[in-house]
C-alpha cells in the first residue's frame, strides 16, 4: 500500500489558521523570509488577500507534513490542488522550502495584481463536465477545476459566472456556490501573469524529488525538476483536473491518502476514486489513526 499526501488549495483558509503551529525549524525558517509578516498573516484582514492565504496554506501544509514524518509516516507520493503543490513539492523534496515562500509570495503578487476585484471562482455541484462545459464562453467565463464528477469549478467576471450558475441551476444543479477566492484562477486569464512568474522560477533551482510528485493539472507523476518548475509556475493559469490525479494515483497502488491542513474538502472529493483504501484529513484525525493505518499498510 501507497500513501499520498495531499494539499488543498484556496478556500480551505481561516482566520487563525497558523496559531497553533509549533515553532519549530518551519516556523523559524519562513519567520526569516517573511519577517513580522508571519505574525499577521492569517488574521480576518489579512487573509482578504491572495498573497496571505497563499503563504499562510503554504506553512501550514508543509509544517503539518514534516510533522507527520517525524513521527515516522512517509509519503511514496505527493500532490496538491494549485497553491497546494508548493509545499507539495517541498515536502517531495523537489523546492527548497525558503525558495518556496519567496515564489508564493511572488505569485500572490502577481494573481492579485491582474485582477483586483470583479473576477473569482464559483463550484457547480450536480452536473457533470460534459453539462457544463458548454454554458462557458471561454472569453468572460472558464472551466477551471475538475474536482470530481459532479463538481465543476468555472473562473470569470462577476457577471459571467453568474449567468452561468443561473443557466446551471436551469439544468438541474443541486448547488452554485461563489467561492472565497477573488482571483480568476486556472484559466486563460492568468496566462500572463503565469509567464512572469516562469521567469522568476529560472532564479530556482529545484532538485529531483524523493517521492513521486503528482502534477494536479496534468494528473501526471513527474520526476524531472525542470518538469516540476513548468507545473508550479504555470499552475496559475491551467485547469485543475483533480479527479484525474486521484484516479490516477489508485493506479498507481495508493491507498491512504491524507489530507494536510486546513480543512478536509479534498479528503470529500478523493473517497470516490478510493473503494478499497482510506482517505483522512489529518486535521479531523488522530495522529494514533493515522499511524495505524500507515503501519498495517
Amino acid at each position: 500500500m501507497k500513501t499520498l499526501f495531499t494539499f488543498p488549495g484556496q478556500g480551505a483558509q481561516r482566520p487563525g489558521m497558523l496559531s497553533d503551529l509549533p515553532r519549530d525549524d518551519t516556523w523559524q525558517q519562513a519567520q526569516q523570509v517573511l519577517g513580522d509578516e508571519l505574525s499577521r498573516l492569517d488574521s480576518h484582514e489579512a487573509l482578504q488577500h491572495t498573497r496571505a492565504v497563499q503563504l499562510a496554506l503554504l506553512i501550514a501544509g508543509v509544517s503539518a507534513a514534516r510533522g507527520l514524518m517525524a513521527q515516522g509516516v512517509q509519503p511514496d507520493m505527493v500532490c496538491g490542488l494549485s497553491i497546494g503543490a508548493y509545499p507539495a513539492a517541498v515536502i517531495a523534496g523537489a523546492l527548497d522550502f525558503a525558495d518556496a515562500l519567496r515564489l508564493v509570495a511572488r505569485r500572490g503578487d502577481l494573481m492579485e495584481g491582474a485582477y483586483p476585484h470583479g473576477y473569482g471562482l464559483t463550484a457547480i455541484n450536480g452536473l457533470p463536465l460534459q453539462q457544463v462545459e458548454p454554458l462557458v464562453d471561454n472569453r468572460y467565463s472558464f472551466i477551471a477545476n475538475i474536482n470530481s464528477e459532479s463538481q465543476i469549478v468555472i473562473a470569470g467576471s462577476e457577471a459571467a459566472m453568474k449567468a452561468v450558475g443561473d443557466a446551471a441551476r436551469a439544468q438541474g444543479a443541486n448547488c452554485v456556490r461563489r467561492l472565497a477566492i477573488s482571483v480568476p484562477s486556472h484559466c486563460a486569464l492568468l496566462n500572463e501573469s503565469a509567464r512572469k512568474l516562469a521567469e522568476h522560477m529560472q532564479q530556482v533551482r529545484l532538485t529531483p524529488p524523493r517521492c513521486a510528485y503528482l502534477s494536479g493539472n496534468s494528473a501526471r507523476v513527474l520526476w524531472q525538476p525542470e518538469r516540476i518548475a513548468d507545473d508550479l509556475a504555470m499552475n496559475m493559469a491551467r485547469q485543475v483536473r483533480w479527479h484525474e490525479a486521484m484516479v490516477a494515483a489508485e493506479e498507481r497502488e495508493v491507498r491512504l491518502v491524507l489530507e494536510m491542513p486546513p480543512g478536509g474538502v479534498l479528503t470529500g472529493l478523493t473517497r470516490s476514486t478510493q473503494p478499497q483504501g482510506e482517505c483522512l484529513a489529518l486535521e479531523r484525525s488522530s495522529v494514533e489513526l493515522v499511524q495505524h493505518l500507515y503501519a498495517r499498510g
